[in-house]
């Protein structure tokens, strides 16, 4: 496989993203500018997190604007894979390619730690090779990752088993059902407020995050689409 890693203005955890799949997991990754029109050669599509173009207005606003984001949603639409992480997550709902929207923290204050997640569904190719129910411990950064969706949504949400990680212990931000990361219903694209990314090393708190990619590369590297 070969990952597009999207760099938005702004973007500040593309080197993160690019090095755990590319240095930690081996697979070959590459960045590709918020401007560009093609996503020509690659595989599967990473969305970092950060403060993208426009997120005074609302996170993800302007950024799923971008000119690259048409060439996202055609992956999407072709069921190749595409994982946006924190403002990843912001601009995939902006997109619409996930239900809800993220809303200001219930706090109204930046939250910056390691947290437990639950997993609500490893019957995912994002989490097949976690255990059902395996509560993990995956780092947070955000101002902005209080999940939100009308009644209908969360329904549809829970009879579709889209509700992949929810908050273990705190509902750290005051998400709706503690959520953390959903996918789509068709199960290609995920979006999650915590960084796998930044959980590769055990020297860094944290390898949970490896089997998260371990996941999408066992999955998704068998399905020519």
């Amino acid at each position: 496989m070969k990952f597009a890693v999207i760099v938005f203005p702004g973007s500040n955890c593309d080197a993160d993203m690019l090095w755990a799949v590319q240095e930690i997991m081996g697979v070959e990754a590459a960045y590709v500018r918020y401007d560009e029109d093609s996503l020509s050669g690659f595989d599967g599509v990473l969305l970092p997190g950060g403060f993208s173009y426009g997120d005074y207005l609302r996170c993800g606003a302007i950024a799923r604007f971008s000119t690259i984001m048409q060439e996202v949603i055609r992956f999407a639409e072709e069921g190749k894979p595409v994982f946006g992480t924190c403002n990843g997550f912001q601009i995939l709902t902006e997109a619409g390619l996930l239900p809800g929207v993220l809303r200001r923290n219930e706090s109204l204050q930046f939250i910056c730690k390691t947290v437990p997640l639950r997993v609500a569904n490893n019957q995912t190719a994002f989490t097949s090779e976690y255990r059902e129910g395996e509560v993990i411990q995956l780092p947070v950064a955000h101002g902005e990752g209080n999940y939100f969706c009308d009644e209908e949504t969360l329904r549809e949400l829970k009879e579709n088993n889209q509700i992949v990680f929810t908050y273990e212990e705190e509902n750290i931000n005051g998400s709706v059902e503690r959520i953390a990361g959903i996918t789509n219903q068709a199960g290609n694209v995920l979006g999650m407020m915590p960084h796998p990314e930044r959980a590769m090393e055990q020297l860094l708190g944290s390898e949970d995050g490896k089997r998260f990619f371990q996941s999408m590369i066992k999955n998704f590297g068998k399905v020519t689409v």
